[in-house]
Parts: C-alpha cells; structure tokens; sequence
C-alpha cells in the first residue's frame, strides 16, 4: 500500500508538470502565461505544441477545444513524437505530415466522428460505452480518471433536450469544450501503444510497437477549424469527495438544470453543472 501510495504521488508530481505546453511551439502559436492554453492567432497552419515534459506510461495529455474557427477544412490533430522540442532547429508548419515525416512521430487526425481504430485485420470493435458514472477509465493495465476526461456542454434553456446525449457520450469530437487526449500504454514486448481518449472513451490503438527508449512528448497540432485548446490537468489516484458528490447526484437527476433546484452549495451546482 505505501509503494502504491508513492507511485500515485510521484504520478501526480508528473502530471503537474507536464500539464502544460512546451516553450518551442508553430509560429503562429500564442500561448498564456500559465502555458496552459495555445491559439493559433493567424492561417490555418504553423499550430504545434508539444507538451512542457515527456510523459510517463500510462500519463494521459488532455485538452480541452476551447474556440473553433469556421472557414478552414480539417482539425486538431495529436499524438505522440520522441523528438525533443528543444531540439528543433525549426517547427514544422504541419504535424501531418511534416513532423511525422521526420520519423519517431505518430499522429492522429481528429475528425468530426470514426475516430474508432481497429487492430490490423480487423474490424472497428462495436462501440461499448461504460456507464457515465463508472469513475475510471480501464486501458489495457492503465486506470484514469474518467470524470476529468468527459467534455461537457454548458447548461442552458434547451440542455435538458441534450442531456441524454451528452450522459452517452456522444459530444462531437470536434466540437467547443469537447476534450481529447493522448498517452502511450506498455506492452509486454517492451513497446507501446498509442491511444487517443475522445470525452473519456478509448479509441483503441492508433499506432502500435512506439518504442519506449526515448522520451515521448504529447503532440497538439492546433489545426485549420481548431483555433484555440486548453490543457486540463488529470488527478491519478482515488476520485476527490466532490468528484464522487457530482457522480451521485448526476445518476439521479433528469436534466441539470434541476440542480438549480437542490439545496446545495453554489459552488458545487457549478462544478456539478458544466465543470
């Protein structure tokens, strides 16, 4: 128990540093002060980021599409390189397929829907959502946090005709406040996979056989349609007493505009709401 207690805190430790952008990023890349959120300020193009640190096996990279920007063909895309940022003399313009035409690189084109991969002679594996309070997301050996990983709509007049859909998870993928993430799973060949997380649903395998001798940083490329995303930081470990509060009361409420109607503190008809 002490050991698994130090692994969910040296995780944690990790997971706060990485959970931010990288200094070196595209050209027309502005990012905050917290390095938290990238937007591409100009064009469609010249929008990588990388994430401030490699990550561990297992570490999930989140992002949150904050603005879309209408007029362009295509959008965010990420994934997975062993090349250091620093070490870039120059940033590509594109992520597909420049940076990945240096080599050590996978990425994924996030599109509007069939983000579902299948296994090489396969078919795509019927989707089987868990249900939307199960509180972790399973991986292979790796176990996260579900409740940070879904994407929300904000509540307003007409959510309680969406609710339905958004408990089922089918929040586009390419759409405001929909999250997508990115980490690499071990395997017992000494390689990894790659899987991309779509509002806490695993879109299985997108590269098999990434070697896990280098450092992998997370691959944001803030692509045509997608102007603007924001890092969301994962908590590992058991799920927070609030987590576990808006888990219960979203199993048994019709619509979330009726949390307006519960004796509960501000703060938490927020959080429970559209956090």
């Amino acid at each position: 128990r002490g050991q698994l207690k130090i692994a969910v805190a040296a995780m944690a430790a990790r997971c706060r540093l990485a959970a931010r952008f990288h200094r070196v990023h595209g050209a027309n890349v502005r990012l905050d002060a917290s390095r938290t959120r990238a937007t591409r300020v100009e064009s469609f193009a010249n929008g990588l980021c990388f994430s401030q640190e490699p990550l561990a096996p297992g570490q999930i990279f989140l992002v949150e599409i904050e603005e879309k920007e209408l007029g362009w063909c295509g959008h965010l895309r990420v994934g997975l390189t062993a090349h250091d940022p620093q070490s870039l003399e120059v940033v590509p313009e594109y992520s597909l397929p420049d940076l990945v035409n240096m080599g050590d690189t996978w990425v994924f084109a996030i599109t509007r829907s069939h983000n579902r991969v299948a296994a090489d002679g396969e078919e795509a594996p019927a989707r089987v959502r868990a249900p939307h309070w199960e509180p972790f997301l399973l991986i292979e050996q790796v176990r996260i946090p579900r409740d940070t990983l879904v994407g929300r709509s904000q509540p307003g007049r007409y959510s309680h005709i969406l609710d339905d859909l958004y408990k089922m998870n089918v929040l586009p993928a390419t759409a405001r406040r929909s999250r997508i993430g990115v980490l690499y799973a071990p395997q017992p060949d000494g390689t990894a996979d790659m899987h991309i997380v779509i509002n806490g649903e695993d879109m299985g395998p997108s590269a098999r056989h990434l070697p896990t001798a280098r450092p992998l940083y997370a691959v944001v490329d803030v692509f045509a349609s997608t102007k603007s995303v924001r890092v969301i930081p994962v908590e590992y470990g058991f799920p927070s007493l609030q987590t576990l509060c808006r888990l219960v009361i979203q199993k048994h409420i019709v619509h979330r505009l009726a949390i307006d109607g519960l004796d509960l503190p501000p703060p938490l008809k927020s959080f429970c709401k559209h956090e």
